[in-house]
């Protein structure tokens, strides 16, 4: 294809400035391509942007939660197993002060639609300042969890106190110390802001919908001698070849070093056998029960029959959780059987009458998980073909990274990839290299355009969801299956056959020409 009039002002537009976004960037840096990453927070990090709410902390321990490229892994060192978000953004400041990334970003400004124009095979992308940047290729890096999920409580604007997602804390900070709190919800973020402030606050009401199955974190300090590099580059090889992107793989024995493993240690029959799930749910009771005084808040927190499976929802750790509610300031609320039904400007009030004063207000309410973020976007393929509308019913990619009708549009820690069953850094570096690689090849072919064909993305989806189907996710109400959302079709929203499948599926793709590809 000859050259093509009025080229774009950027080689690649790419949302988000997390790990995705921000090592694709590095890595088209180096081809030599001129890149441009918009983001709506005002600093790098992406989720570890907005993650400051009191006891943020993510869930994978370090190494394995980093960059691995020596140049940054060399002479940083962590403080603690489980980081917590102060010291994340540190590192990336470190991250900053080695590849020098945000001369190709900008802050504080919201993509808010993407359009595609066939005939000169670019991307116009428009942001909430009106401004409009043209671009060859469009990457998406917006994550798993960019969307927040609002509760459509009655009167919930009335509260006169501070109110937000845990997901929007303000940057600043917020002072509960001797206040009435009230939190909705005990995921992962629930959870660590409610062992995190009840010792301070005066009162805190927990509006539990249903219990999280929490594990032991065992957290502890990091010396500079356990962090021996001269292993480094053994662990990040590793991690790309097991199920989650992690240094451990499947085993029969029992877990016992803590943190994700007693899920992802035995997870291939624990999600797919009902008895062993049941086994592994009766196993974790029984340890829990002790920690929990009140007989009454024993059975909301650990009940006698589970009301899901064991692992399909998003595990979360925990350091001192259950101790928490044996405090004489905690309610435990069974929002389930008794939901708030009104808000007012000085507190909630439930099903059954009672009125709950509260100072400030936390919805710890989840996600629009995997394509909440992107279809937050009003995105625009071939002949004007709006996303969402393609989306409506159901998902459609190709190897979780592209989508018929949508040339040179990319997408990573997105639909039906690994993403909520993989380590983060590890996904953003495996879909990056995809990502650059594949531009690199569009290029010294002298090709503008590639997207996948409609049955490739047919039989994607098909094993996507066939795989997901042997399990026992979609007995479970959760962010797995979107069915947390009201309205989005129920499906399998990641890719569950396990990283080292995955990878195998994404090279297969190139060492075949890309033989499931339109390319002009």
């Amino acid at each position: 294809m000859g050259s093509i009039p009025n080229p774009p002002r950027y080689d690649a537009i790419i949302v988000g400035s997390g790990f995705g976004g921000l090592h694709t960037l590095h890595e088209m840096r180096k081809q030599n391509l001129k890149c441009l990453v918009i983001d709506e927070g005002s600093d790098m990090g992406g989720v570890w942007h907005w993650n400051c709410y009191p006891g943020a902390r993510v869930d994978t321990k370090v190494p394995l939660y980093e960059f691995s490229d020596e140049n940054l892994w060399r002479d940083w060192v962590w403080t603690e197993k489980y980081p917590g978000s102060d010291e994340i953004r540190r590192y990336f400041k470190h991250v900053e002060s080695k590849l020098h990334l945000k001369k190709n970003i900008l802050f504080n400004t919201r993509v808010v639609a993407a359009n595609y124009d066939d005939d000169i095979s670019q991307w116009t992308v428009t942001t909430n300042d009106e401004q409009k940047r043209t671009a060859r290729y469009f990457i998406l890096a917006t994550g798993f969890a960019a969307k927040a999920l609002i509760p459509s409580f009655k009167n919930l604007e009335t509260f006169a106190g501070p109110y937000f997602h845990t997901s929007r804390w303000p940057q600043e900070g917020i002072n509960c110390s001797g206040k009435r709190v009230g939190i909705v919800g005990n995921g992962s973020s629930g959870l660590q802001v409610i062992q995190e402030l009840g010792p301070m606050v005066e009162h805190m009401s927990v509006f539990q919908r249903s219990p999280t199955y929490a594990l032991p974190m065992r957290q502890r300090p990091l010396s500079v001698e356990e962090q021996d590099k001269c292993r480094y580059e053994a662990i990040y090889e590793l991690r790309k070849h097991t199920f989650a992107g992690l240094d451990t793989e499947f085993s029969v024995l029992p877990a016992t070093s803590g943190g994700l493993s007693f899920w992802l240690g035995t997870y291939r029959d624990v999600i797919m056998d009902k008895d062993i799930n049941k086994e592994a749910y009766e196993f974790w009771r029984k340890k829990v029960l002790p920690r929990i005084k009140d007989p009454k808040n024993a059975e909301l927190l650990a009940p006698e029959e589970p009301p899901y499976y064991f692992g399909t929802k998003r595990a979360t750790l925990e350091q001192r959780y259950y101790e928490v509610y044996n405090q004489e300031n905690i309610d435990l609320v069974d929002a389930k059987n008794n939901p708030i039904v009104d808000v007012q400007p000085n507190g909630v009030l439930t099903a059954d009458g009672k009125f709950h004063e509260l100072d400030v207000l936390i919805l710890a309410t989840g996600f629009d998980s995997v394509t909440g973020g992107i279809l937050n976007i009003d995105i625009r393929g071939r002949g004007g073909a709006s996303l969402r509308e393609k989306w409506k019913k159901g998902t459609w990619t190709h190897l979780g990274l592209m989508t018929s009708g949508f040339p040179n549009m990319f997408f990573l820690y997105g639909p039906q990839g690994p993403t909520s069953f993989c380590n983060g850094p590890t996904c953003a570096e495996v879909q990056g290299n995809w990502i650059v690689q594949t531009i690199k090849y569009l290029r010294s072919h002298g090709n503008h355009e590639i997207e996948p064909t409609a049955e490739a993305e047919e039989k994607w989806r098909e094993l996507v969801n066939q795989i997901g189907d042997a399990t026992l996710l979609p007995a479970t109400k959760s962010e797995y299956m979107g069915t947390n959302v009201p309205g989005k079709p129920k499906e399998m929203l990641n890719y569950l056959g396990g990283l080292t499948e995955y990878i195998k599926n994404i090279s297969s793709a190139i060492t075949s020409g890309y033989s499931e590809f339109s390319i002009i």
